[in-house]
C-alpha cells in the first residue's frame, strides 16, 4: 500500500503524538525485556517521527517502510545516522543481523491475513540476533468491534479537512476510507482518498505465531503504560525476545548503519 494522499497529511493528522516519549517508551521496555543500544529496526516506520526520537536515544536505526511517498518526507527530515529502506514488511531483507526492532502505532494491524503476520514474524526473526528484542503495538478485537465498528470521524487542521469512515466487516476486520478535502487558493476543495482495511488478532493469535517464530514472549501491556491489559484494553503493547535465532549465527554479516 503506498498511502499516497494519507502520506501527504499524516505528519499534520497526527501532531498529538508525543513521538520523544513514545520512543522513550519503547526504549523502557526494550530495556526491560533484557534488549540493548544497538542496530534497531523501525518497521512500517511511515514518515520517519519515531524513528528520528530513537536515534537520539542512542540507538542505529534502519527504517523500512512500504510507501514511497512515507519515505519522501521521512528523507526530507534530518536524518543523521538513519538509513531508509523501501520494503513490504512482508519481504523484509536486511543486510545482515540487527539488535531490536519496534512497529509502532498498530501498523501490524493493516496486514491482511493471518499469513501476513506470521510472514512478518518469520522475516524479523531470521535478521533479529539470539537475545534481540521485539516491541510492537496493535489493535485489539475489542477496539475494533466496539471503538471502530462503524464510526466515523471528522478532523480538521489549517490546511486539511478529514472524514474516517469505518465499515465493520466481521471476524477482526475493519474496513477504512479516508477522504481529504484541501482548499485550492479560489475557494474550492480537492477531494483526495485511501482506503485499506484494518486486522485484529486476539492475544493468544498473535502469542501462538511469536512462538512458532522463535520468539519468547517478554510481556504484553496495556499501550501505552507497562500496566497489565484488561478485556476492555483498546491497544496492547507486546515485548518478545529472539530464543530460537533463525539467522544461522555466521551465515549473516552483522548490519551495518552508515552515518550520513
Amino acid at each position: 500500500m503506498s498511502y499516497e494522499a494519507f502520506a501527504r497529511y499524516y505528519d499534520e493528522l497526527t501532531a498529538n503524538i508525543d513521538y520523544p516519549a513514545l520512543a522513550e517508551y519503547y526504549d523502557r521496555i526494550i530495556t526491560r525485556s533484557g534488549g540493548r543500544k544497538g542496530i534497531l529496526l523501525d518497521l512500517a516506520c511511515g514518515t520517519g517521527s519515531l524513528s528520528v526520537c530513537l536515534s537520539k536515544l542512542g540507538y542505529d536505526v534502519i527504517g523500512t517502510d512500504g510507501s514511497p511517498e512515507m519515505l519522501d518526507i521521512a528523507f526530507a527530515k534530518p536524518h543523521e545516522g538513519i538509513q531508509y529502506l523501501c520494503q513490504d514488511m512482508t519481504e523484509l531483507d536486511m543486510f545482515g543481523t540487527i539488535d531490536a526492532a519496534v512497529c509502532a502505532l498498530d501498523s501490524l494491524n493493516h496486514l491482511e491475513s493471518t499469513d501476513d503476520l506470521r510472514a512478518v514474524f518469520e522475516r524479523v526473526s531470521l535478521f533479529l540476533e539470539s537475545g534481540g528484542v521485539f516491541v510492537f503495538d496493535v489493535n485489539t478485537p475489542y477496539k475494533h468491534e466496539r471503538v471502530l465498528a462503524d464510526s466515523t470521524f471528522v478532523y480538521e487542521t489549517e490546511n486539511v479537512f478529514c472524514v474516517w469512515e469505518n465499515e465493520y466487516e466481521g471476524d477482526g476486520i475493519t474496513g477504512i476510507t479516508l477522504d481529504f478535502f484541501e482548499q485550492n487558493e479560489d475557494g474550492r476543495y480537492t477531494r483526495s482518498s485511501d482506503c485499506f482495511t484494518e486486522t485484529a488478532w486476539t492475544r493468544e493469535q498473535i502469542e501462538s505465531l511469536l512462538k512458532e517464530s522463535g520468539f519468547e514472549l517478554c510481556a504484553v501491556y496495556e499501550y501505552p503504560t507497562e500496566n497489565p491489559p484488561c478485556e476492555m484494553s483498546e491497544k496492547l503493547t507486546f515485548a518478545a525476545r529472539m530464543v530460537n535465532s533463525k539467522n544461522r549465527a555466521g551465515d549473516r554479516p552483522s548490519q551495518s548503519v552508515e552515518k550520513s
